[in-house]
């Protein structure tokens, strides 16, 4: 597995907006959607590629575009949502698919409750979820995902805990992960530290 950790200023500035209690819904989706889509560049070293034939204004010539039809979106539901805006404004001609995840407060053990996966087999799959904390929701995610025989898997997460990276790490070492801040650590209750909270319930119902 390759973790790569996104070093740019400017995302860290917009994740510890983020961070800052007093940020309102409104605000923290459009965050979130303009992190996604500035971490696209990353993401997509390495993609398949072609050469079309175009015209220019100017001329006609062979020009390098990314394969879009060979790409595909999956989104955790819900927190997903504002970063897969982000990627597909990157790559509109990829596909989407989703994951509906929800983790037991109490005994921190996710489960499954919706799955609407596109076509993946041979495909590049890219999975957007905003927190990787114990690792449970991104097992669930692989499972649903590798049965279908994707080429290969990256994901993308804004905020990580140590203990969720090592646990991907030893079960899925195929999978690249790309992770703008490695936090402290887990709490009790299994949310990351510092963190940025529940962030589904602060994007979509304002609650801490």
């Amino acid at each position: 597995m390759g973790l790569r950790l996104i070093d740019n200023p400017l995302i860290r500035h917009k994740l510890n907006t983020i961070r800052d209690i007093s940020t309102p819904s409104e605000r923290l989706r459009c965050l979130v959607e303009e992190i996604s889509l500035m971490c696209m560049p990353y993401l997509g070293e390495g993609l398949p590629t072609h050469v079309r034939r175009i015209r220019t204004p100017l001329m006609e010539g062979d020009f390098e575009f990314i394969d879009e039809g060979s790409i595909v979106l999956v989104c955790i539901l819900r927190a997903g949502l504002p970063m897969l805006s982000g990627a597909l404004k990157a790559l509109p001609g990829a596909s989407s698919g989703f994951l509906a995840i929800k983790r037991d407060e109490k005994s921190l053990i996710s489960k499954l409750y919706y799955s609407r996966l596109p076509n993946i087999k041979g495909r590049y799959v890219i999975l957007l979820d905003p927190m990787l904390a114990t690792g449970g929701t991104f097992q669930l995610a692989m499972e649903e995902i590798g049965a279908l025989g994707p080429r290969h898997v990256r994901s993308l997460h804004i905020v990580a805990s140590p203990q969720g990276i090592e646990e991907v790490s030893r079960k899925y070492p195929d999978v690249d992960l790309y992770v703008i801040s490695v936090d402290e650590s887990l709490n009790s209750m299994g949310y990351i530290v510092p963190g940025v909270g529940d962030i589904g319930d602060r994007l979509f119902t304002g609650n801490l």
